[in-house]
Formats: structure tokens, sequence, C-alpha cells
């Protein structure tokens, strides 16, 4: 446990014990017999929803106290995209596959270039441990609103397999969500390259053209061997050499020869 919460496990009390010893105190609060005590309930796994690439996007960690309420901005992942599905998942590890499905549902936008579209999205949690589950169009300001079912109202055998899981997994889930961000960082690297490219056309020398070519190649090699340290090594690489294209490129548009 030290290792892996850099701290020694509090043992102060029987874990035999613990729920029983919770129960007496929250009876004799209701009773009038314990006063300026008070318990909270928490969340005893983390909220968020399924982001592209398969991700789990976390809104509301583990152990906040409810009610609570939190949000984030989401934009569209592609372009002309004219909806957005929310998953709403619950659970510690890293890939929305490997989280618990709470529900989904979808909001509509009108069509955007890529990453355009803002769509707003909020939980909140109510007193009894209700999840609510908001999405707004920012442009239009319509809302979707969908209850879902309670967040807090899990098992303990339920939570302890989800931790023991994430722990195991960690490095692992840690691993993949590298990759599959480096991939998203890919996706979103060579159309824009390929872009300058073409509208730069004969400003590039052939050598630069060459070199920009290798890097896009090992990108996609790494892609296809899954390997995270060549892929990252060759992305840095190629935000280097292409950094002085797009200045030229911001340069061309300037001057109007674009």
């Amino acid at each position: 446990m030290r290792v892996v919460f850099g701290r020694e496990p509090n043992t102060s009390q029987h874990p035999d014990e613990v729920v029983a010893l919770g129960a007496a105190i929250q009876a004799a609060i209701l009773d009038g017999a314990v006063q300026n005590v008070t318990l909270l309930d928490v969340t005893p796994l983390s909220l968020g929803i399924e982001t592209f690439g398969g991700l789990m996007n976390v809104l509301i960690p583990r152990n906040t106290t409810i009610p609570c309420k939190a949000g984030e901005m989401f934009t569209n992942a592609a372009a002309n995209q004219v909806s957005m599905r929310i998953t709403v998942l619950q659970g510690e590890r890293e890939m929305a596959k490997d989280n618990w499905k709470l529900g989904k549902f979808e909001i509509s936008f009108a069509p955007a270039a890529r990453g355009k579209a803002r769509v707003g999205v909020q939980f909140e949690i109510d007193a009894d441990g209700l999840l609510s589950v908001l999405a707004r169009d920012v442009a239009t300001g319509r809302d979707t609103k969908v209850k879902m079912q309670s967040a807090v109202e899990v098992s303990d055998e339920a939570v302890e397999k989800m931790l023991s899981d994430s722990l195991e997994h960690a490095f692992e889930d840690m691993d993949e969500r590298a990759f599959t961000e480096a991939c998203l960082k890919a996706d979103e690297m060579l159309p824009a390259v390929e872009t300058a490219l073409q509208r730069l056309r004969g400003e590039v020398a052939p050598e630069e053209r060459e070199t920009i070519a290798g890097l896009v190649h090992q990108i996609l090699e790494a892609e296809e061997m899954r390997s995270l340290s060549n892929l990252r090594t060759a992305l840095n690489e190629l935000d280097r050499i292409t950094e002085p294209l797009a200045a030229r490129l911001v340069e061309a548009i300037m001057q109007g020869r674009l």
C-alpha cells in the first residue's frame, strides 16, 4: 500500500466494524444524541465521458463530496460533424472500454469545421446520489438533459474490483492512453503538413520535402508497429522540421502570394 499511495495505510479501525460504527454514529446523529458531526457521502468511483479515440475523460473524480457539479467544454473531432454522442462512464481505467457505461445520448448541432463546434457537458449529482447530465450546444444555447442512475449506489465488491483492476493494469493503461493521444496528434498534424506543402508548392526545396516525407513514413510505421517511443520521436522531429514551414505559410498568406 505504501508503494502505491506513498503513505502508510490507516489501520486504527477494525475493518469488520467500520460500517457498523458509521451506522451507529449516523443513528446517533439522527436521534440527537451526537451533535456537531456530519457524515458526507462521496462518489465511490470517477465519472466522465468517452472522448475521441476511446479515452476516458474524468469530470468528477473519485471521492468527491456530494452534492456536486462539474463541467467541461468539448468540440467536434471531424469536419461537418452534425452530432456528438455523449457516453457517460464510471470507473478508474484510462480507456473507455474498461469502465462501466451508465448511459448515452446524442446532441445535434450545425455542421462546422473540425474543432469549431462547441458543446458544454455538465455533470450534477444531487444529495440522493442521482446523476444528471446536461449537454449544451453553445451556438444555439439548446440543452439536452438526461437523468442517469445513482452514481453512489455501487456495491463494495464492485468498487474494490474496479480499483484492483486499475492498479493491476495501471502501466499498460497509461501506455495505451499515451499511444492513443500520440496517434490523435499524428492524425491532426499529417493533414496540416500536407496542406502546407501543397499551398507553398515551389517554395519548398526538394530536400526539405524528402526529409518531411521520411518523417511521415516513420510516423505511419510507428503507428503500425504500435511503438510509442518511435512515434513520439518522429512527431517531435516533424514538429521541429515543419515549424519554419508554418511560418513561411503565414508570411505568404499575409503578403497575398497565396
